[in-house]
């Protein structure tokens, strides 16, 4: 009774409809077209443990639920749960595993995702973790052991925007009898859907572009087919209960009925900034999906509707020269996130990546002349003129 049912129709219907209709129905009580915050704590029950299918907010909140079945809607997955922030949803995951676990995680990882693995997760539950570049299929498989429980992928990763190839990674985690999980915030289930590639679950940082505006704080996992999976995770939910309130819940679903919307004009500005800074003279190096100068430039054009909004840049400069340039932007905020409507600059040395060891960065070549843009919803021709102008400095 907590998750929304699914409208049936005659036909498939396109993305963007399914972001504004799929799995929502009127507010049964008022006819209210958009889902109401329901701002309570507990259900009336009409006789002990007879309820009306909602019982209490932390085990059920209908718009959460509502959140829920939309997100699980959009990434074509049978359910959805939605937590108090990305790195909540993924404790969720790991705690599906047992005490002792080995994961085979991507090499490149959000600096967040990396400090949960090894700060945390390697002590309180014993978690090993192996890291391997998932551009490389034989080396994910050379790095799978007998205690192996979990394929762990970020696509395009966090910020050298590699690529993994989800539908053969689905078919290693299936020959191994292994969870696989895809971190898809980067891309949001505008641009890919892990999903209907054979992953088991799909996480995100509802913060960023599900959410697209910059002002809630908020995580979700999403499950394929597997009942008991679905059972497991929802009650995980429920135990833990890190659990997103309902007007975050609220937020999160508005940012689902326009994200294909959004999600278009990140992606075609995305590609109009990265060509222009490919041939700018104080750029070293451009990484852009939808750039055929990526590397997996090929696997993006089989996967991805779009090269998304996320353009990781080197620049001829050295760090205080880095630093200038990120000082000097006037429409680009220097901010943590992505994702919004709005562009930020960060740098992953300082910011997004400063939890992990220097050492560890300097392995995966996140250096301090790297810059990581979160292309908003701007005009192309002032990010441009902005960053031309940061540029300058050089």
């Amino acid at each position: 009774m907590n998750k929304i049912a699914k409208k049936t129709t005659s036909h498939p219907q396109g993305l963007s409809t399914r972001a504004i209709h799929g799995r929502q129905k009127p507010e049964p009580s008022t006819g209210a077209v958009i889902p109401p915050i329901f701002a309570t704590s507990t259900f009336v029950q009409s006789s002990p443990g007879v309820t009306t299918g909602w019982e209490y907010a932390r085990s059920q909140n209908p718009t959460r639920a509502a959140f829920e079945a939309s997100l699980a809607e959009l990434e074509g997955g049978s359910a959805g749960f939605a937590f108090a922030s990305g790195l909540a949803a993924e404790a969720a995951i790991l705690d599906l595993l047992e005490h002792g676990s080995h994961i085979v995680a991507s090499d490149d990882l959000y600096g967040g995702t990396w400090r949960l693995f090894h700060r945390i997760r390697a002590h309180s539950a014993n978690l090993a973790l192996t890291h391997v570049d998932f551009s490389d299929p034989d080396a994910i498989e050379a790095a799978i052991t007998p205690r192996t429980a979990l394929l762990w992928v970020e696509t395009p990763s966090n910020p050298l925007l590699k690529l993994a190839d989800l539908s053969a990674l689905a078919a290693l985690g299936r020959k191994h009898g292994i969870l696989t999980v895809a971190d898809n915030t980067f891309a949001s289930p505008a641009v890919q859907r892990p999903l209907q590639h054979g992953f088991d679950l799909v996480v995100h940082s509802v913060t960023k572009y599900i959410g697209g505006h910059s002002d809630i704080i908020g995580g979700a996992v999403v499950v394929g087919g597997d009942a008991d999976l679905q059972n497991r995770v929802s009650f995980i939910q429920n135990a833990t209960g890190g659990i997103l309130d309902p007007f975050s819940s609220f937020l999160g679903l508005r940012g689902i009925k326009t994200l294909p919307l959004r999600v278009e004009r990140h992606s075609a500005n995305a590609l109009a900034v990265a060509g222009w800074l490919e041939n700018h003279p104080a750029v070293e190096r451009v990484l852009y999906p939808g750039l055929p100068s990526h590397p997996q430039h090929e696997l993006a054009l089989r996967q991805m509707q779009g090269g998304g909004g996320m353009v990781s840049v080197f620049l001829k400069a050295t760090a205080k020269q880095t630093v200038k340039v990120l000082e000097s932007f006037k429409i680009f905020a220097l901010a943590e996130s992505l994702g919004g409507v709005e562009s930020l600059v960060g740098h992953p040395v300082s910011m997004s990546h400063g939890s992990l060891p220097a050492e560890r960065r300097a392995e995966l070549g996140i250096t301090p002349n790297l810059i990581r843009l979160s292309i908003g919803i701007e005009d192309a021709a002032d990010l441009i003129s902005d960053l031309d102008q940061a540029l300058a400095r050089l």
